[in-house]
């Protein structure tokens, strides 16, 4: 199954291109498991959604340990119909995409609890759209359960969810809600923008 990110790094300071090359460096290590294309835009991560995610939080608490404001966007999609499949985006079976709904809130809950901590604050917000299936807003609601008792859950915004904490659990509670919900099968995509050292924290 085809899956991948659109990734765009922002930082507000005069000295955005160094942190961005700086930043950029970290995503080495992943180059053997991840297709990676840069352009002036944004940069292309296609593998496995657990490398993906991986991959986009070093590159972000890279830019944020700067202190500098800096923002994450990016467009996540597993499934889409119109990518043909690339053996390098293997699911993991662990996933368990095709459990039932509570055992995969429970998996996805552990996951976040025992994800290893960064030290670098972060906030979120981020839309999850199930798209090909019936039972999309069970998933949904599964997945917002999950969200609730993440310990990541902010509160609920018009058109998304934020969250907030240590970013390793942020980048952990976006992935869990990523490739737990929705159907195996189906298409499925997030709309994500993280933000670390904001002048206009809420």
């Amino acid at each position: 199954m085809f899956s991948g990110a659109q990734v765009s790094l922002y930082p507000m300071s005069g000295n955005f291109v160094g942190i961005i090359l700086d930043a950029v460096k970290t995503l080495d290590p992943y180059r053997d498991r991840l297709r990676i294309e840069t352009d002036d835009i944004s940069t292309l991560l296609v593998g496995p959604p657990d490398v993906l995610f991986a991959a986009m939080l070093d590159l972000f608490v890279a830019a944020a340990k700067t202190g500098e404001h800096c923002v994450l966007s990016a467009a996540v999609s597993r499934g889409c119909p119109g990518e043909p499949d690339d053996a390098i985006c293997g699911v993991n079976p662990s996933h368990g995409q095709a459990d039932p709904l509570t055992g995969r809130i429970t998996a996805a809950l552990a996951a976040v609890e025992t994800t290893a901590e960064t030290g670098q604050p972060a906030a979120a917000q981020f839309s999850l759209y199930v798209m090909g299936t019936g039972s999309h807003m069970d998933e949904i609601y599964g997945c917002i359960d999950f969200l609730k008792r993440s310990g990541t859950f902010d509160r609920a915004k018009n058109f998304c969810t934020r969250l907030g904490g240590d970013a390793g659990a942020v980048f952990a509670t976006i992935r869990e809600a990523f490739y737990r919900f929705g159907d195996p099968d189906g298409h499925v995509t997030l709309d994500i923008t993280v933000s670390a050292n904001s002048p206009t924290k809420a």
